[in-house]
């Protein structure tokens, strides 16, 4: 069979590698891409893609309909919070997502579903213990961090419209992936963006409030509970790969999506930087995100509730995927950030190449 893939969030980080792996397979006959920027250089040499520049909450069902797609991967989401935009951001994220189900569960050519939603709807409580691993039979719970809130919400749709759907008929399968944090060589080199890895590797030159950010971590601040996991970008296209173009053991499953191994801790990570740590408070790291959030006007991406992930520990076990689908992650969460191993290793420059093997 030759399998036409819908990919929302094409231009993404996650979503243009899918594009390029998928594509260079013999039974895929055509991507058909959808996002709200425009084409991406990184993908705009793919031959099998179909590129549609729109958002997910407009009008785009007809101009899909016609490719009759049988695959659906939706990575689309506006992930850093619009300063005093919630409501467009709702409408993008919750509302575009919910067009996206629509569309799966009313098209009789579409055979299987895979949605991103996140590890962070678990929720980052004062509660929650580095030595607790959540599982997939754990709830999400509310957070007054919008995008683990949007996440929570738009899974619990999900599951309400594949119910209604399953009760009508519906033989789409469903595979919701929950990833821990994504790395590697393209979303370090390639793709810069403010963030945590960003910021601490001292690798923001874009403005002058980024510079005085890089300035203000020459020590890694870190929290009593201060703690990460990372997947390989390489494990989560693959891991798509494989749910979205092999036979599935459920018709509705989710996975998280996380290597085995230790945490990543503040010591870890002030190492892998070649920096020093120091410990704060979480309300200390509360006020300071207040601070930059607003001064910054949303440009730090240090919003509503964020500091909570930055001081309460969220670890997840992702052993799952390797138990009922025998899947072997190619690293541990520390490797995953460390090493600059990967497909994408040829963008990053000589002096900054580590690998595990060395």
């Amino acid at each position: 069979m030759k399998h036409t893939i819908l990919i929302t969030g094409a231009a993404g980080y996650v979503g243009a590698m899918l594009v390029h792996k998928l594509a260079a397979r013999e039974d895929v006959l055509r991507i058909v891409g959808l996002d709200k920027e425009p084409l991406a250089d990184f993908i705009a040499g793919v031959e099998k893609l179909t590129y549609l520049s729109t958002n997910t909450a407009d009008a785009w069902e007809e101009k899909v309909r016609q490719y009759q797609p049988d695959v659906v991967i939706h990575a689309a989401w506006q992930i850093r919070e619009m300063y005093g935009n919630q409501k467009e951001q709702w409408k993008w994220n919750v509302e575009g997502s919910d067009r996206v189900f629509d569309f799966v569960f009313s098209e009789a050519s579409v055979k299987r579903l895979i949605y991103f939603s996140t590890v962070a709807s678990y929720g980052s409580y004062p509660t929650n213990e580095i030595e607790h691993r959540f599982t997939e039979e754990e709830p999400f719970r509310e957070s007054d961090y919008l995008y683990a809130e949007e996440k929570r919400v738009v899974e619990s749709h999900l599951e309400e419209k594949y119910a209604a759907a399953k009760v009508k008929g519906t033989a789409v399968e469903v595979a919701v992936v929950r990833p821990a944090a994504i790395t590697g060589p393209r979303g370090r080199f390639m793709r810069i963006r403010f963030g945590l890895q960003a910021a601490l590797s001292g690798q923001l030159r874009e403005s002058l409030i980024h510079r005085v950010v890089s300035m203000m971590v020459s020590f890694v601040p870190v929290t009593k509970k201060w703690c990460r996991q990372f997947i390989h970008e390489d494990d989560v296209v693959d891991i798509v790969e494989l749910l979205a173009l092999s036979p599935l053991k459920r018709q509705y499953d989710a996975f998280n999506i996380c290597p085995p191994g230790d945490v990543v801790r503040g010591s870890d990570m002030a190492r892998a930087v070649g920096k020093r740590t120091i410990r704060m408070n979480p309300y200390l790291i509360r006020f300071a995100f207040f601070v930059m959030w607003h001064l910054s006007r949303g440009r730090v991406p240090t919003s509503r509730g964020s500091w909570k992930g930055y001081s309460y520990p969220i670890a997840v076990t992702g052993e799952k995927l390797t138990r009922e689908y025998g899947y072997q992650y190619r690293s541990v969460p520390y490797e995953a950030f460390f090493y600059t191993d990967g497909r994408y290793e040829d963008h990053v420059p000589e002096g900054k190449r580590r690998h595990k093997s060395a």
